[in-house]
């Protein structure tokens, strides 16, 4: 089967490689001529773990090209995904559709016998009607049809989630797009992983509605926290008590400074503006986004209170700048809103990150330092903020840095450190909800 993926991105990317380990004949193809010869040369743009050794498999099998030419792929695919950008449009909240629609204009020209074209980027409801109407205005004698097919990957886990899916959502018209898709994801059908095949419509919905949700449990357990920050409650304790019913479950339940990333923030906005253009509430979702920008906020009160009530001429070191870890992503990470406030009032700050760092310097201040090891940014500090739940911070040798730093305070916004263990080692520990 042979699968044209548009866009070599993160979403492109790491679906063409999976499919290609499937046994398909995957063409992943972008604008970017530096990013397609930089693939060509090995080199991944992004970080994912995994992600460079099964690239290189496929590559070296002969599945996994690369090219920025689509006259001469276009033609010979039984299946093209469309994987390109979604970002949020300034102005207004929606979705920015511009890359996708592009996207279809341009391969509708070169489609040639039975094609099904699919919808891998989150899209809002009535986009793969647009993609059609566009394609069937720009090649009125294609042979195709248009899906759905929204993904749920996690970044840090992607390969897992692709090859171990809870579910795969086949938003179709045809029995002959079902067939096609069906096909392609055959290999799944050993783990008897579910494929939920509903309309175009509703396969649309699912991502927005399923990320909202998520979002909602990260912003409900956030609000929760400051309740039992207020009557010595543990949350922890809480959500543990909360995640045992099997009808609510534990995951998601983590207090912490706020969600970020490439989807909760946008896909959350996306959905409330969808709910206006159509006229229905969206109340809970347009609380959600609310509690997760005071949350944010929160955290620099949390953070100036710990250091006496000013964090001026104090030096801080934060650990972990990503918005979750085994990512380089930056987008709507908690640090882009917590450390420019913090320097804004005159702290000094040292950061450290196994994988962000150059993703961050174009999006912090110029002050900030970027250090390249752990005992570099506690050295001297007056307090260490943990931003990111990194593996190499979990398990940091608590007497070293203690001893390495000027001052003692260790402001967890991530909960990984016990409030008893915190004090054996003679730091002045701030978590969160407990």
């Amino acid at each position: 089967m042979n699968v044209v993926m548009i866009g070599a991105g993160y979403v492109g990317l790491v679906s063409g490689a999976c499919f290609a380990e499937f046994g398909a004949d995957v063409v992943c193809l972008d604008k970017d001529e530096a990013k397609i010869n930089a693939l060509l040369e090995g080199n991944i743009p992004i970080y994912e773990p995994g992600l460079d050794d099964l690239v290189k498999r496929n590559v070296d099998a002969g599945r996994l090209s690369f090219s920025t030419d689509l006259e001469s792929t276009i033609p010979a695919a039984d299946l093209i995904f469309i994987a390109v950008g979604t970002p949020t449009r300034r102005g207004d909240g929606y979705a920015d559709l511009k890359y996708v629609y592009a996207a279809a204009a341009e391969i509708a020209t070169y489609l040639q016998g039975y094609t099904v074209i699919v919808d891998k980027s989150t899209v809002p409801v009535g986009t793969a009607r647009e993609v059609h109407r566009i394609i069937k205005k720009t090649n009125p004698s294609a042979d195709f049809d248009v899906a759905s097919n929204p993904e749920f990957l996690r970044e840090g886990s992607a390969i897992g989630d692709f090859m171990r899916p809870d579910r795969v959502v086949l938003g179709v018209e045809s029995e002959r797009a079902e067939a096609k898709l069906r096909e392609l994801y055959r290999p799944l059908n050993l783990m008897e992983a579910p494929i939920h095949v509903t309309d175009l419509e509703s396969a649309e919905i699912i991502k927005y509605a399923a990320n909202a949700f998520l979002a909602t449990k990260i912003s409900f357990i956030n609000e929760i926290s400051q309740l039992c920050e207020k009557t010595g409650a543990d949350v922890h304790s809480v959500a543990k008590g909360m995640g045992l019913d099997g009808r609510i479950g534990k995951k998601f339940l983590h207090a912490g400074p706020g969600y970020g990333g490439s989807c909760f923030p946008k896909d959350t906005v996306a959905l409330i503006r969808m709910a206006q253009e159509h006229g229905v509430s969206s109340r809970i979702i347009e609380s959600v986004v609310e509690v997760n920008a005071s949350q944010k906020a929160r955290m620099v009160s949390k953070i100036r209170e710990a250091l006496g009530g000013s964090e001026a001429d104090k030096t801080i070191a934060v650990l972990g700048l990503t918005f979750k870890p085994e990512t380089d992503d930056m987008r709507d990470a908690p640090a882009l809103a917590i450390l420019p406030a913090l320097v804004d009032k005159g702290a000094l700050i040292k950061a450290h990150d196994p994988q962000g760092i150059e993703e961050a310097k174009p999006l912090l201040p110029d002050s900030i330092a970027y250090m390249d090891s752990i005992n570099e940014t506690v050295k001297d500090a007056d307090a260490i903020v943990l931003l990111t739940e990194w593996n190499q911070y979990r398990g940091l040798d608590l007497a070293k840095i203690k001893s390495m730093m000027k001052g003692k305070v260790f402001i967890d916004l991530r909960n990984v450190y016990e409030r008893h263990l915190m004090e054996e080692h003679g730091f002045d520990y701030t978590c969160i909800g407990r």
